[in-house]
């Protein structure tokens, strides 16, 4: 007899939670899903999931739950919080955090769910909204080999690999180094348009030119589309509002990328004076901040 598929849950159904739950039930998962947004619950429920009222209803449905939230403290509230997960899941249950955390709150977290028999992985994901929806991320994941091998089936249905970087910290270690590189560029990119703006140069011909020497990645290019756009349409209310969303995870990534930095006591000059240019680079419209 063949072993019975793992039932899966998610917890955190938004831009990048969302299309990867969404791929959950049609891949053949018997799937709980759970959001403070009710709007965002119902349309993953539309795919075959079922709707859950607390991260308990989940674990309680669950063998493998994934969380993607905002930030370390929403991650804490869903697994330790009232109704959290550890009040569902049973012994030999995994979670998979795929929220960017310290590594720190990855190894709390595993101390505390040990006590019940379950295990943590911190699964971080890579690659965005958009390759969220086109199946194509990348998991780097800190943990047990056991539960990774229990979680991968939920994690290939929507990505292209899964990287096992070490033990239980290492995937948020790896994240937010990964996560340094992308905001330098995004800065590189910015400041190489702004020039070429300036002095008349086409956004078109310096992506060209940059693209055929391998200087200006597709991600970079990617990036630059947002100041293509009309002044008017950037100082919108609802792009401004878009734009704030990434300038906070951008500055919290950072924020966390330099506290480990301090903690192995080495230095990064440039990743730190580009924390404080996040609102230029996106183009959020705050002078306290620019």
């Amino acid at each position: 007899m063949g072993t019975a598929p793992i039932r899966v849950g998610f917890i955190g159904l938004g831009n990048q939670g969302r299309p990867i739950a969404a791929h959950l039930a049609p891949a053949g998962f018997e799937t709980a899903v759970y959001d403070i947004d009710p709007a965002a619950v119902e349309e993953v429920a539309g795919t075959g999931a079922r709707a859950a009222t607390s991260p308990r209803e989940v674990g309680e449905r669950s063998d493998v739950v994934g969380i993607c939230v905002p930030e370390d403290e929403h991650v804490r509230s869903v697994v330790l919080g009232e109704a959290g997960l550890l009040e569902g899941l049973r012994p030999g249950s995994v979670i998979a955090i795929h929220s960017t955390i310290l590594p720190r709150t990855a190894e709390e977290l595993g101390a505390a769910a040990a006590r019940h028999g379950v295990l943590v992985l911190d699964a971080c994901v890579t690659g965005g909204a958009a390759r969220a929806q086109q199946k194509q991320l990348t998991y780097l994941v800190g943990g047990e080999a056991e539960a990774l091998e229990k979680a991968r089936p939920m994690l290939e249905v929507s990505s292209v690999k899964v990287i096992h970087a070490g033990p239980l910290g290492a995937g948020a270690k790896l994240k937010l180094c990964i996560n340094l590189i992308t905001y330098i560029q995004w800065a590189a990119a910015f400041e190489s348009f702004h020039l070429a703006r300036a002095i008349g140069l086409p956004q078109e011909v310096l992506e060209e030119a940059g693209q055929s020497n391998g200087q200006l990645t597709p991600l970079m290019v990617a990036f630059l589309a947002l100041h293509k756009a009309p002044e008017e349409a950037r100082r919108s209310e609802a792009m401004q509002k878009n734009l704030r969303g990434f300038l906070h995870v951008a500055e919290k990534d950072l924020a966390w990328a330099l506290q480990l930095a301090r903690e192995a006591e080495v230095a990064l000059p440039v990743g730190a004076l580009v924390s404080q240019l996040l609102a230029r680079i996106y183009g959020v419209e705050d002078p306290g901040r620019r």
